[in-house]
């Protein structure tokens, strides 16, 4: 490694670091959930929060992008919530007789979008393209949104009320799910001594902006895959679409993303390559959304995180890289 790549990871640590620590000044207790949050931001991925009201969703959301000084814009996500109110709309200009386009506030860095699953299916459809292209088409027009571009999209478990199951295009959009579940003890009584006075996100400070997310990335991109790795990634991927326990595997955009997320996550542990335990580390929030439960495995208790923690139990493992 030369020392131009170990001050570029250094760097990419360090940022890291100061984005970590800020966000648990609000979410207390929770270094796994802010981990698959960071590793999303450096994979140029999406990131979805999923989990019953009041645990810190919106929380999370608010503080990582707070945690960064750039563009924010949030949305929540309603039945009534139109495509148009998310992407914007063309509006005639009586003066000029010509139409202007006004936009919507997925036109920011970081995208909030609020309970997304209480919204119908249309309207959540209107983030496919911004997702995946990242841009917006408006009668004919196409439109480059910014960069970093990230949506942290908070969604409520579908068997509450008012809620629309997300279609399976929009799951596979996200790069990686991540449940905030509900703190230990130790962590809900620092929670009620530090938070029941003020709102910390009211006085959350950036400590990092745009230009220097977008350096952390370039320098993510660079982390190197080796052969072997690559293989195992295809190889983990390719098996969710044989077992019967699935009646949907994952799709060949989550393999890209998986080796995405990899990186991301060697470049967290300071390493300038990828070995198997990165993949191992990220696999089950980037894969576990992205798979749909055949009947037997439902009616037999058994979750997506279950099978892929299965899957790398037992799949063969390459031996890591030297140097």
């Amino acid at each position: 490694m030369d020392a131009d790549a170990g001050g570029a990871l250094a760097e990419v640590t360090e940022l890291c670091g100061r984005i970590a620590a800020n966000v648990q000044r609000v979410i207390v207790g929770k270094p796994e959930v802010v981990r698959v949050a960071l590793v999303t931001l450096l994979a140029e991925g999406h990131l979805l929060v999923e989990d019953v009201p009041g645990v810190g969703k919106t929380s999370l959301a608010k503080a990582l992008a707070r945690s960064i000084d750039c563009s924010v814009s949030r949305v929540q996500f309603t039945p009534d919530l139109l495509p148009a109110d998310i992407t914007g709309l063309s509006i005639y200009n009586r003066q000029t007789s010509e139409f202007e386009f006004r936009p919507g506030p997925v036109f920011a860095n970081v995208v909030i979008a609020d309970e997304i699953n209480r919204a119908s299916p249309k309207t959540q459809s209107a983030l496919l393209e911004c997702m995946a292209e990242h841009q917006v088409t408006v009668d004919g027009a196409t439109y480059a949104l910014a960069s970093p571009f990230m949506v942290v999209a908070t969604q409520n478990p579908v068997e509450m009320d008012g809620t629309y199951p997300l279609p399976e295009a929009q799951r596979d959009r996200f790069t990686a799910r991540v449940s905030v579940g509900y703190p230990d003890l130790a962590a809900e009584l620092a929670m009620v001594d530090e938070h029941s006075a003020s709102d910390p996100l009211e006085i959350l400070r950036p400590v990092a902006d745009a230009r220097h997310v977008r350096a952390v990335v370039d320098t993510v991109r660079r982390v190197h895959v080796g052969a072997e790795v690559r293989q195992y990634c295809v190889e983990l991927v390719g098996t969710t679409r044989r077992i019967p326990d699935l009646r949907l595997g994952a799709s060949p955009r989550a393999t890209l993303q998986l080796v995405r997320a990899a990186r991301a996550q060697a470049a967290l542990s300071g390493r300038t390559y990828v070995v198997p335990d990165d993949v191992q580390a990220v696999a089950v929030p980037v894969l576990a959304h992205r798979l749909l439960l055949s009947a037997d495995a439902i009616a037999s208790r058994r979750s997506a995180v279950d099978i892929v923690r299965s899957l790398l139990g037992r799949h063969p493992v390459p031996a890591p890289p030297r140097g």
